[in-house]
């Protein structure tokens, strides 16, 4: 269902996220991962975050589920995205940093723990993980588009299983699309050193 609306609209969405500010988002995460660490973008649609971490020195990898944002990703980044979702994720101990804002979110509550489990086991030791959710209680199918929303209360509830993630940080924000006014819920994770 979700990934059916991204195959469908993939230039709408890319077109209306590929230009958003996310700087003062990336500057929370971004403190903590060291000069030229390897970043996974995991959910990464347009690829603009992908590009910003290039081009400020960071080995990228990333990856989207729809094979049309792939495409388009790869073109904007400059990069390589891979067509994979989160099930796909071995990789262990791998990235200085895992950056999943608002993907994660399209993941049901029934197997979002699991997909925290693979990524937390991607993730090196001292590593930060960004993610973020719309702010809410629910799950919903809003326009073709399955919604997994958190509270600080359901986003410890997830985190607490993790034994080796601590929550650094969470904080809201409005969204950052100029025609959005939708709360959302911001957190750094990191695994235990």
């Amino acid at each position: 269902m979700t990934l059916e609306y991204y195959q469908r609209n993939a230039q709408d969405f890319f077109s209306s996220t590929v230009n958003v500010d996310m700087e003062s988002l990336y500057q929370p995460f971004l403190r903590y991962i060291p000069e030229g660490g390897r970043i996974l973008d995991a959910g990464c649609g347009s690829g603009r975050d992908s590009k910003a971490f290039l081009e400020k020195g960071y080995l990228v990898e990333a990856f989207d589920a729809s094979s049309e944002m792939v495409s388009l990703a790869s073109q904007h980044a400059g990069l390589h995205v891979k067509q994979m979702t989160f099930n796909d994720i071995e990789d262990v101990v791998h990235y200085d940093g895992i950056w999943c804002c608002a993907s994660l979110l399209h993941v049901s509550a029934e197997e979002l723990p699991g997909v925290m489990r693979k990524l937390a086991r991607a993730l090196k030791k001292a590593g930060t993980w960004y993610i973020s959710f719309k702010y809410g209680e629910t799950e919903r199918v809003k326009d073709g588009r399955h919604f997994t929303d958190l509270t600080e209360q359901r986003l410890e509830k997830l985190i607490s299983p993790l034994t080796d993630i601590v929550l650094v940080n969470s904080w809201k924000t409005i969204d950052k699309r100029p025609d959005r006014d939708e709360k959302w819920l911001n957190a750094l994770l990191q695994k235990r050193p």
